[in-house]
């Protein structure tokens, strides 16, 4: 039985959600972890909480919300986590250099929702492209754990974040053709790993260039079960308690 600790769920991008949900959890997939990071999708994903008892939810303002939200929405935004006890987790919150943006705007968001996380008692996913540096230097001022989510850096800065008690998302990106986290994952503990999908973004090979779903998190597994010469089945249960631990759930 799986996880997928991180996914986009919404009527913008699936047709049928229910279908949708029912469809992953016949192939395993017996919780899936909502990323809800922008403000306008606060309702919908709240609804979609309400719903589906095999959804949990992490929130946050993705760093492209820089100039969509302020403090009132910082404010609203920890009433809602508090006032539901199936959001989890804040984020996916962090730093994002790929296009130009003002960055000095983005560590402001970025710690204001890391010192939210540190208030509340709850650990935080972290999005990083292009950052990596300014993202390990901030995280080092708070003593938080979390998920580096879609990671896909090096071993020695994924070395780093797991030494701060972070795990690793790892996603389709380790089934892609030529990938460099392939090696990455063949020498890190499976205890620092967890599984995520982005969807509906990130889909694996072979169905790389559709739309991704939870349903493909068996594909992810099986890759990592394969660079470890692991059965699936120590993937599966490894990072299923990986991911009870962090996120204190129940099991």
């Amino acid at each position: 039985m799986f996880i997928d600790t991180h996914c986009h769920i919404s009527k913008s991008d699936y047709d049928d959600i229910d279908k949708l949900i029912n469809d992953n959890v016949k192939q395993g997939v017996f919780l899936m972890i909502l990323s809800c990071c922008e403000k306008e999708k606060i309702e919908e994903a709240l609804s979609i909480l309400e719903k589906y008892d095999q959804v949990y939810a992490t929130f946050g303002f993705h760093p492209d919300q820089i100039d969509k939200v302020d403090d009132e929405d910082l404010h609203h935004l920890e009433e809602v986590i508090v006032n539901n006890k199936k959001i989890i987790g804040i984020g996916e919150i962090g730093l994002d250099y790929h296009y130009p943006t003002n960055k000095e705007k983005q560590k402001i968001l970025f710690e204001k929702q890391l010192a939210m996380a540190l208030k509340l008692h709850l650990p935080v996913i972290i999005h990083t492209r292009d950052a990596t540096q300014d993202t390990i230097d901030i995280l080092k001022k708070y003593p938080l754990t979390g998920i580096i989510h879609c990671f896909s850096g090096s071993l020695e800065t994924a070395k780093i974040y797991t030494k701060m008690g972070y795990k690793l998302g790892i996603g389709g990106v380790v089934t892609f053709k030529n990938s460099k986290l392939q090696d990455v994952v063949k020498h890190l503990d499976l205890t620092d790993v967890v599984l995520e999908t982005d969807s509906p973004y990130l889909t694996p090979v072979p169905y790389r260039g559709e739309k991704n779903s939870s349903k493909y998190i068996p594909i992810i597994a099986s890759k990592i079960s394969e660079i470890k010469n692991i059965p699936i089945e120590m993937v599966a249960s490894t990072t299923t308690k990986n991911c009870y631990h962090l996120f204190d759930l129940k099991q």
